[in-house]
């Protein structure tokens, strides 16, 4: 395998995973410069089936997730392929696998089996319930998740039908989660020389994207209700219209709720027994948004961002796709990669950090075609010495 820089460089991953999730925490790893050898079965990662879109036949979801990574494709109920797998696994610092629970013990490549030949593995499991428990069992996708951990129940607008977040954010922080936990890992065995066995389950990451909304529950007995683009805990913190558009207001504090009414021309509301302080705002929201959008109505967003900017209110546009990848804040977060098939490909890019040692340098890697580094991984397996 070849030498990559960046702060994992010279680390062996073995990725198992398909789809969000697992891809996702795989493609930090890879970005960071860690070697990630991608196992598919013949058929290959059902990520690359999805979308549209798709570039050239190749689904833009998996190019996104898959760069600077090497797909091998072995199919595990052949026992030279799982031979392969074997070998591979002894080798390896970390392993991402996204079956349900006990598949791969089926194939002697779980955690006990395969830790005790390599005690320094680090091995991830990510399902979507975890290994163990009543739900341990049971599938999940992203959308499925959204509701069982109750985040679709506090989205979209009051009273209307249920509404996920389009973005797959239960996959997303799942892969971000996973990626940490292999850090804290790694970072763990560098004193104890021992790896780690991690359940990361995509449950327990959408109720950590509910910190907040969790902990109001435990302590008030209350289950929040959707409130569109509205907060749950303070107000106003919502998008309000303007004459050609919408625009994020956040003015919940004292002095910002003051200027707000000041430059809509109501100064008066600000004081009012209703609004004077943001709880009651919250208890009231629908009466101040009728008093409030009346007013923003009157401005084009231009107009009425720039005064609010003016006062120190916090506030933006409500931003298309299109208006994003045109806004400033946007101008460095993508890259792109040369994909022998679909040609130039722009995905976004690793999370700049103002340190530039964290990532491997030089172009990104594109993700690759199925099965295209088999041989090659093939070899590289030959290399390792039987499984204990």
């Amino acid at each position: 395998m070849e030498d990559n820089d960046g702060n994992l460089a010279g680390l062996l991953v073995v990725d198992f995973s398909q789809i969000a999730a697992g891809p996702t925490c795989t493609m930090m790893l890879a970005d960071r410069g860690a070697d990630v050898i991608k196992i598919e079965a013949p058929g290959g990662d059902l990520g690359r089936t999805l979308g549209p879109p798709f570039l050239e036949g190749h689904g833009v979801i998996f190019l996104s997730l898959n760069r600077n990574k090497r797909s091998a494709v072995l199919d595990l109920k052949l026992p030279h392929d799982l031979e392969v797998a074997r070998r591979l696994l002894q080798r390896a610092d970390v392993v991402v696998e996204s079956f349900r629970p006990g598949v791969m013990a089926k194939f002697g490549l779980d955690h006990a089996t395969v830790s005790a030949g390599n005690p320094r593995l680090v091995y991830c499991s990510i399902s979507a319930y975890g290994q163990q428990g009543l739900y341990s069992g049971k599938p999940g996708v992203d959308g499925v998740v959204q509701a069982t951990s109750g985040l679709m129940s506090i989205t979209g607008a009051a009273d209307g039908v249920p509404a996920k977040v389009q973005s797959p954010v239960v996959d997303m922080v799942t892969g971000f989660l996973a990626t940490t936990a292999i850090l804290d890992a790694l970072m763990a065995r560098q004193s104890s020389d021992r790896g780690a066995w991690l359940d990361i389950s995509m449950y327990a990451a959408g109720i950590q994207l509910q910190q907040m909304g969790l902990a109001s529950y435990l302590a008030s007995g209350t289950p929040p209700s959707p409130c569109g683009s509205a907060a749950p805990y303070s107000a106003p913190n919502e998008a309000f219209p303007t004459d050609d558009g919408w625009i994020m207001v956040a003015a919940y504090q004292p002095k910002r709720w003051a200027s707000l009414c000041r430059i809509l021309g109501v100064p008066d509301l600000a004081g009012h027994p209703l609004f004077s302080t943001s709880d009651l705002r919250v208890a009231n929201r629908g009466a101040m948004f009728e008093q409030l959008s009346t007013r923003t109505r009157c401005f084009s967003s231009i107009e009425l961002l720039s005064a609010l900017e003016a006062e120190d209110i916090i506030c933006g546009p409500v931003n298309t796709y299109v208006e994003v990848a045109a806004s400033p804040p946007f101008v460095g977060m993508t890259a792109s990669f040369q994909h022998p098939e679909s040609g130039e490909v722009r995905v976004i890019g690793p999370l700049p950090t103002g340190w530039d040692g964290a990532y491997r340098s030089g172009p990104l890697r594109p993700a690759p075609l199925l099965g295209e580094h088999t041989a090659e991984v093939i070899d590289f397996a030959r290399q390792a010495s039987p499984c204990a």
